[in-house]
């Protein structure tokens, strides 16, 4: 992986990485790869600020709409799909550009996997019991129970939480005693993050959440529940869906969808920026 550098920007939701990935593809001849976890959906455009048919048409991207709805991607499968990618992109002669603010999967495809139990006959009885909101409080009962501090760090993830059962109930041990926080990276690469700061993020936030919800994310939102968005392994996890289902649901008008959407956006930013600012990789540069 060496014959082309790797570009790599990070960064909050709404805080720019991809036009500014963008810009750079088009002025050095990259060619850009999704490190989004729920931009793999076809079914999500919208909601999940997938590039636009313009902006593809300038640049290609790579692992962007591949998924259906009831498909997963496993931090494993990206880490394997963004290597042969990378590996493409160079054969054509051309820099790519890894762009996303999926933060664990930005630092084990850049830093390597930790080598973890798994049994995949177990991860599927546990998803199966766990993986809904109605068994959201029974997987947060016996993760206080076994591993108090998986439950602490991750009590907003219910799909990290679920690992971190499965790895406590294989091994005996919490799935924190086995992560290295390795920061070696794997090869060379340059990455950037892009910070913003908070009134501004807030404020690109909400004019994103109303420009989506204009170019039709509630349609896009209705169709995708009618077809199961909310009972899929991984894609039911997208931001501001379920929002999305309460007003469809005449709960509130639309000044509080986009009030809520907003806030729930900013709360998501920022559990990115706190994992951006500690864990690997660590940024070379900072672009404010």
């Amino acid at each position: 992986m060496n014959n082309h550098p790797l570009i790599v920007y990070i960064g909050c939701t709404a805080s720019g990485k991809s036009s500014a990935a963008l810009a750079e593809a088009e002025r050095i001849g990259g060619e850009i790869i999704s490190c989004d976890s729920m931009q793999f959906y076809k079914e999500l455009p919208i909601g999940t600020a997938q590039p636009t048919a313009e902006e593809r048409a300038r640049i290609p991207h790579h692992l962007v709409g591949t998924l259906e709805l009831d498909q997963r991607m496993t931090v494993s499968d990206y880490c394997i799909l963004a290597g042969k990618c990378v590996a493409e992109v160079r054969a054509r002669g051309n820099v790519p550009i890894l762009c996303g603010g999926t933060g664990l999967y930005v630092k084990s495809f850049i830093c390597g996997m930790d080598d973890l139990p798994a049994d995949v006959e177990l991860r599927k009885n546990l998803d199966e019991k766990y993986d809904s909101d109605s068994g959201a409080i029974a997987l947060a009962e016996e993760m206080r129970r076994l591993d108090p501090a998986a439950l602490e760090k991750w009590q907003d993830c219910r799909r990290k939480l679920i690992r971190a059962l499965e790895v406590r109930l294989i091994s005996g041990k919490s799935i924190l005693t086995f992560q290295s926080g390795q920061t070696d990276r794997r090869f060379p690469c340059c990455v950037r993050l892009i910070e913003r700061e908070s009134d501004v993020l807030k404020e690109r936030i909400r004019k994103r959440a109303k420009l989506m919800l204009d170019c039709g994310w509630i349609e896009e939102a209705e169709k995708a529940i009618a077809k199961g968005l909310f009972n899929t392994p991984t894609a039911h996890q997208a931001l501001g869906y379920k929002i999305i289902a309460e007003y469809l649901d005449g709960k509130f008008d639309k000044d509080t969808l986009i009030e809520k959407i907003s806030t729930a956006t900013w709360q998501y930013a920022r559990r990115q920026r706190t994992w951006f600012r500690h864990q690997a990789p660590y940024p070379d540069e900072i672009i404010g």
